[in-house]
């Protein structure tokens, strides 16, 4: 060998590590394999990795909830991104609720990013059962679930319309719940997810449903985000239903540094619209949903949106 050629490899050797260190790595830790956000989750680090021309690498890793995903952001260093209501990270700066006893400065530095599609509530109904309001569900086998946000919320607005011990709580698993509403072991079952929710597609498919529309003085008690699951989301869903959501938005820290926030959020507005091609739920998606934000957007975040015109309040920059 010459020389020449082993310089030749020397110097391709050298540009090994220059390449694999323009590579960013990012780690976007979500919710439970199986779930409409975990499969949120995939579409995000899939489209990361094809707005960014493979320059930045999501790493999706599987979680058990909101409450983890913050815990870990007082400990995970660089790049870490994760997903969770505003309201939590409210709560982790101020150690209370679930994090009482668990404060740390380090909630202090995180940052949100973009928003991504919210927790809705749906009050699935046989058609069978002849239930059309929260009314007739009185004496109705209801399945809620448990453990989840959904089965929280879903109890809160039981007692809230009147229906707290009128209503027989099923014991079956919220994963069943579209086998138990065929065979007529529940009439309904509640459950929250973006929209259009996987187990509300299937219940439907199998079963003639009803989805319970609120109004607006129940929207109201709620104290949650009206939202509107247009007609025609699922079948036999002729007309709107009027709900209600929890938003949820996808956070990091200050470890991240302003460029990669930056490109983060860019990538994915950029890539949004592919995405409700793909999955209707990011439809819903809009950057008015910023203001349910009550604390600080990270600053490359920031410079996006700034270049795009969007109004962010004094609290958040």
């Amino acid at each position: 060998m010459t020389i020449w050629s082993k310089l030749a490899i020397a110097g391709l050797a050298a540009l090994v590590p220059l390449s694999a260190s323009a590579e960013t790595r990012v780690t976007y830790k979500s919710a439970s394999a199986g779930t409409s956000y975990y499969q949120m989750g995939v579409q995000i680090a899939e489209a990361i990795k094809a707005g960014s021309d493979g320059n930045i690498i999501v790493t999706l890793e599987e979680s058990q909830g909101s409450v983890q995903n913050v815990m870990e952001a007082a400990v995970r260093p660089g790049n870490y991104v994760f997903t969770t209501p505003p309201g939590l990270v409210g709560l982790a700066q101020a150690a209370k609720g679930p994090f009482d006893g668990k404060g740390n400065p380090k909630f202090d530095e995180i940052r949100a990013l973009f928003p991504i599609p919210s927790l809705t509530m749906h009050f699935i109904m046989s058609t069978e059962s002849g239930v059309t309001d929260f009314a007739g569900m009185e004496g109705k086998n209801i399945l809620i679930g448990k453990g989840s946000f959904g089965a929280t919320e879903g109890a809160k607005y039981l007692e809230l319309f009147g229906l707290k011990d009128k209503v027989n709580l099923a014991d079956v698993e919220l994963s069943n719940a579209g086998a138990a509403l065929k065979n007529g072991q529940i009439d309904g079952f509640v459950t929250a997810g973006s929209w259009p929710a996987p187990n509300v597609i299937e219940a439907a498919a199998g079963t003639g449903v009803t989805l319970l529309s609120l109004s607006d003085d129940q929207v109201a008690a709620t104290k949650r985000t009206r939202t509107v699951i247009p007609a025609g989301t699922y079948a036999g869903q002729d007309k709107d239903v009027v709900t209600t959501s929890l938003d949820v938005v996808a956070f990091a820290t200050t470890a991240m540094d302003d460029e990669t926030a930056y490109q983060m959020t860019k990538t994915f507005w950029e890539q949004k619209e592919k995405m409700s091609a793909d999955a209707p739920w990011w439809k819903g998606v809009t950057t008015d949903m910023l203001a349910s934000i009550p604390g600080k957007i990270h600053p490359g975040a920031q410079r996006y949106y700034s270049e795009k015109g969007v109004a962010l309040t004094d609290a958040q920059k």
